[in-house]
């Protein structure tokens, strides 16, 4: 049996009409309601750590008096201090310019065990896209939506994106199932009784597209998944995003604008392990990649990286029902580059809507809103119940 399809349109605002309108407002202007975070670090395997940004009912997010002594501040929030450069850094760093308003103690940790008995928990766990973090609007917005309806909420950030650089040289990438897994049983480990639901968007979204393709049986404890705005073909998302001049000089850059600062970075901490001269002089995410991502994370070059991480081969073996959901004006993912019924199985629905850009599905009068994205993902979810 092969994927249903939806062709019914995003109602997208008359005074966005193109593509590209869609996307940039959608990211950079669309108002949202602030969603107050409370972050989780968790230790990795490998000596790193991931943060993870968690909203519940019962949850306050009330910050720490700014008055407090740092000894205090370590005490409300559960913790002891310790050596910044230790494995097991306490959290007491400072959350200023995250989308966090403290950290999460003990308490908070009982409560999140203990939600479920008072009933079936609903739980969302949220993938970011390529250097986006629980600020970005699109995360804002879904989080808001089913946090407001009595969801658990958490968004997981990639390594590097959560407002402090993560201690290793490695940092993410778009094929990474290794880091999916660790993610979700991390979740499914803290709130247990929940029935857990995953999302991910862009970046996060192929990950996780890939994630479920592979992992099937593993996997099978998520009641529903979501892929949105997916780069599922890397190759043509790779070359259309490099070699479109309105993509390389507006998109390209502006992802290069963060990431070429943190590789900089950890070129100071690990002499000898980047190759700065090509980072300084990357010009486009394939010459980023080149330098870096595929290096780093044991791929040949770029076009191996896309390769071998691309989420679309995948589709066909995902048995949890999955929405994806990709706007057929993405102008990340040319359209001839977005999946057929053929190529996905029957546990997906592949809704592609004619307009929507990538990850805005604006709607409303100006100044708009992000509402439908989240609705369309809830729609979903409770058809699974």
């Amino acid at each position: 049996m092969t994927a249903s399809l939806d062709l019914s349109p995003c109602p997208v605002s008359w005074w966005l009409p193109e593509r590209q309108l869609q996307t940039l407002y959608g990211a950079l202007a669309a108002p949202t309601h602030r969603v107050s975070f409370i972050r989780d670090r968790i230790e990795t395997p490998d000596g790193d750590f991931v943060d993870m940004d968690w909203t519940a009912p019962g949850l306050v997010a009330q910050p720490v008096a700014s008055s407090a002594t740092p000894a205090a501040q370590a005490s409300l929030s559960g913790t002891i201090l310790s050596d910044a450069n230790s494995p097991a850094h306490t959290q007491q760093q400072p959350l200023t310019g995250t989308g966090a308003l403290r950290w999460m103690t003990h308490a908070d940790r009982m409560h999140l065990q203990h939600l479920h008995q008072t009933g079936p928990v609903q739980a969302l766990v949220l993938l970011h896209g390529l250097e986006g973090s629980s600020k970005s609007r699109y995360v804002q917005s879904i989080a808001q939506y089913f946090r407001a309806r009595g969801w658990v909420v958490v968004i997981a950030h990639f390594r590097g994106c959560s407002g402090f650089p993560n201690r290793l040289a490695r940092a993410y990438h778009s094929g990474d199932s290794e880091e999916i897994a660790f993610i979700l049983q991390t979740v499914r480990h803290a709130l247990p009784g929940a029935v857990w639901h995953a999302a991910g968007v862009s970046l996060g979204g192929n990950a996780l597209l890939k994630y479920l393709g592979e992992h099937p049986e593993q996997s099978s404890w998520i009641e529903a998944a979501a892929g949105i705005s997916v780069p599922l073909d890397l190759v043509a998302a790779g070359n259309h995003l490099s070699d479109d001049t309105f993509n390389r000089h507006i998109y390209s850059r502006y992802f290069l604008r963060s990431l070429k600062p943190k590789v900089l970075e950890k070129a100071k901490r690990f002499p000898g392990a980047i190759d700065v001269m090509r980072i300084s002089q990357a010009s486009d995410l394939r010459d980023f990649d080149d330098a870096y991502t595929a290096p780093m994370h044991g791929f040949r070059d770029a076009m191996d990286y896309w390769t071998q991480s691309s989420s679309k081969p995948w589709l066909r073996h995902i048995s949890v029902p999955t929405l994806v959901l990709n706007a057929r004006n993405d102008p990340f993912l040319p359209e001839p580059a977005l999946p057929s019924v053929e190529d996905a199985s029957a546990q997906v629905l592949l809704h592609q809507p004619a307009s929507g850009g990538h990850a805005g599905f604006v709607t409303g009068h100006f100044p708009g809103n992000l509402n439908w994205l989240a609705e369309r993902l809830a729609r979903f979810f409770s058809q699974r119940k």
